[in-house]
């Protein structure tokens, strides 16, 4: 077949990456072989326009064992136990098929954990939504979290913690990240570093089918108004099969037969052999007559970028392959040598002995386009909103509008539909600021948080990228825990457009100096571009997936109002900022103004304060300040436990609005016992923390000063009352 510039176009290719194919092959690529390098050089697979900005991330302390460049990250939490953990994108499948896409997301990234050799023992989400009153945001939404509690209810792992929001810019994108973690051994680690030669390659799991083809692809690109089109490039999950295959894997790890082991994820056979082979400095030949296939005819074109799921690559020590090949018949699922290791460093594919193909490995990946492209600063808003400018409003009408809101209100209606219980070591789960799981057998613990702030990061990206890393790292030190490390899912819109450009150059300084900072490494994630319809462009959402270690989960933390008379301590200052906040949002739909400043001398101070105080276990509960403020955050922890609180009138100069809803960074609440507030203020004094008691806890009313007195039932409804009227 010729290759027209219609067929380059079809593969996401421009002309220049096309001319420097046929540069790097001496000669013109056959469809196969074009196909291949539009699977490994799109966005998804290579990085291409955000390598040059991500190399600047912090992605080391003592901790770490293994960073960014493997299926996941891997940190020390003792006792020779590695917690290995990742969060990526299944964006645009979602959006064109919203059970399949959000499932086989959930499929994937578990894979990523237990090709590494780790049991996964925690899934968590981040999903974004658009308006409420959009026509297809329903349909949406209730497709992904059926596709997300259907999958890994089914597969046996909990789904702990995540969020659901909803704003407009994602009407015509959503999003859906998956992030798991998993526990083995450190001296149990499995990686994707090919080493010998004529060693085996072997596919195991599921048959090859036709879908998925080109999934990579279609991530790699925006969507506009023929995406549904697109409907056969979304592969379909079999969570049955994954836990076979999960399950297989692991047993195969207890031998020692395995040199390297890759999911077949995006771009499936073709990426999977090429990244073991880059890896090790070798090459793969693949016999793809052997391949096994679930459709007739399929071409070699079809099997090396099919992305059907639950499908692994493995090469075996030699001499192996008998006693592999047992375990995976025991489980019921194929194990094929489909070719070998070879000294020549080329990816040769063969097809009923004829060679259909031939590319250098290093064409694949290290060749492969990396792009600074350019983009723009952008200027953070000086414009303040003023309180007397506005509309007045009652501030009870204020509260209760926020508390009722589409993302303020309970989400138990998604969470409740995910099994959080499963394998029985989840001590926390969803509706707290982290999960917590304890580790099977030990008394030692691993806090779990995701998180976002897309209005913040579109306001001003650096300040934004700082404030979600420290979000995280609050989420973590709220449950008592000792933030390790973070992986993160950059969701951006398209990276040529200059703007769009600098906002993800931009997050990332940011998030390279709060994790600087705080000591705070990335050790995985994952960049989804492309998020936008007609060119039209979701605001930038990076996601941030926080894990901590606690080391006796007797100590762990909630949220909970544990008793009357407890005293009420907000830590950290409060300044009155009222820009980017959701009572602006809700309140006056107004999305304006710079969003609150970053402390990071504070951010710190503050955190390990806390943790001293937990240490110590002066504080009955803890909650970090975000969105909504003071008020919030006392409310959810008043509905947390049906207990209610009495809060007092700020004595200050600011304005009631400005201290509630306030967004200031860097503050969580506390509730102390009367007996230990003395030893509580001293040691925040002792370090310079300031702090203000604010009011008490109480039995049957949540009440602020002359202004709310609402029975905590009524509370409780007015929280639920957005989900039983949608």
């Amino acid at each position: 077949m010729k290759i027209t510039q219609e067929i380059i176009s079809k593969h996401g290719l421009k002309e220049e990456e096309y001319q420097k194919i046929r540069k790097l092959l001496k000669r013109e690529p056959n469809l196969l072989e074009l196909g291949i390098f539009s699977a490994m050089w799109n966005e998804h697979c290579s990085y291409k326009s955000s390598k040059f900005h991500l190399k600047n991330l912090p992605t080391k302390n003592k901790y770490v064992i293994q960073g960014p460049g493997e299926n996941a990250g891997v940190i020390d939490i003792g006792d020779d136990d590695a917690i290995i953990f990742k969060i990526e994108s299944h964006n645009h499948p979602s959006f064109i098929e919203p059970y399949q896409g959000a499932a086989t997301g959930v499929g994937g990234i578990l894979r990523d954990i237990f090709t590494m050799g780790a049991r996964p023992i925690a899934l968590l989400n981040s999903i974004h939504f658009g308006d409420p009153k959009n026509n297809n945001t329903k349909n949406l939404l209730n497709g992904v979290v059926s596709g997300i509690g259907g999958y890994g209810n089914c597969v046996g792992i909990p789904t702990v913690g995540g969020e659901t929001k909803f704003n407009s810019t994602y009407n015509e994108n959503i999003l859906v990240n998956a992030m798991a973690v998993g526990h083995a051994k450190k001296d149990k680690i499995f990686y994707s570093k090919a080493k010998g030669l004529g060693k085996s390659v072997v596919y195991v799991g599921s048959k090859t089918g036709r879908d998925g083809i080109h999934g990579a692809s279609m991530a790699s690109a925006e969507f506009d108004e023929n995406s549904e089109e697109k409907k056969p490039t979304v592969q379909v999950g079999d969570p049955f099969t994954e836990k076979l295959l999960m399950e297989a894997c692991l047993e195969l790890m207890k031998k020692k037969s395995i040199i390297a082991i890759q999911d077949m994820g995006a771009a499936g056979l073709t990426s999977s052999s090429v990244e073991m082979a880059s890896k090790g400095g070798l090459g793969i030949s693949l016999d793809l007559e052997k391949v096994p296939c679930r459709e007739e005819n399929m071409t070699p074109y079809e099997m090396m970028l099919s992305e059907s799921q639950e499908r692994m690559l493995i090469i075996l020590e030699t001499g192996k392959e008998n006693e592999a090949q047992k375990i995976f018949e025991k489980w019921d699922l194929d194990f094929v040598i489909i070719g070998k290791t070879i000294k020549e460093k080329n990816l040769i594919l063969k097809y009923n002995k004829t060679e259909v193909g031939k590319i250098p490995i290093d064409a694949l990946s290290d060749q492969a386009p990396i792009y600074e492209r350019d983009w723009k600063k952008n200027k953070i808003s000086q414009r303040k909103i003023k309180i007397k400018d506005l509309n007045k409003i009652k501030f009870k009408d204020a509260f209760i509008k926020i508390i009722s809101s589409s993302n303020h209100s309970n989400k138990n209606w998604v969470t409740n539909q995910f099994d959080q219980m499963v394998m029985g070591d989840t001590l926390q789960k969803s509706g707290g600021d982290s999960a917590v799981i304890r580790i099977h057998k030990k008394n030692k613990a691993i806090a779990i948080t995701v998180d976002s702030n897309a209005n913040y990061c579109k306001a001003h990206p650096t300040t934004g990228g700082k404030q979600i890393v420290c979000e995280s790292w609050r989420n973590l030190i709220s449950v008592g825990s000792k933030p390790i490390a973070i992986t993160n899912c950059l969701n951006f819109g398209n990276p040529e457009n200059s703007e769009i450009m600098g906002q993800f150059a931009e997050t990332i300084i940011g998030m390279k100096e709060a994790c600087e900072f705080l000591n705070y490494p990335v050790v995985s994630g994952n960049v989804s571009f492309y998020n936008g319809t007609n060119q039209k462009n979701i605001f930038p959402t990076p996601v941030i997936g926080g894990v901590g270690v606690i080391d006796n989960y007797n100590n762990v933390f909630d949220h909970k109002l544990k008793a009357e008379g407890n005293i009420i301590l907000v830590v950290g200052k409060t300044f009155g900022h009222l820009d980017q906040t959701a009572f602006l949002r809700e309140i006056y739909n107004k999305i304006e103004g710079p969003p609150p400043e970053i402390n990071l001398s504070n951010e710190k101070n503050n955190g390990l304060a806390i943790l001293k105080l937990a240490k110590e276990k002066l504080i009955c509960s803890i909650h970090d300040v975000s969105t909504g403020g003071i008020i919030s955050s006392i409310a959810e922890m008043s509905l947390s436990s049906m207990i209610g609180v009495k809060i007092n009138k700020p004595k200050k100069l600011l304005n009631l609005f400005e201290y509630f809803f306030s967004e200031d960074q860097g503050r969580y609440i506390l509730e102390v016992k009367p007996n230990d507030i003395g030893k509580v203020k001293q040691i925040l004094e002792d370090e310079n923390i300031h702090h203000e008691a604010v009011g008490v806890a109480q039995k049957k009313f949540f009440e602020v000063e002359n202004e709310i007195k609402l029975s905590v039932e009524e509370l409780y409804n007015l929280n639920n009352k957005w989900y039983y009227n949608y």
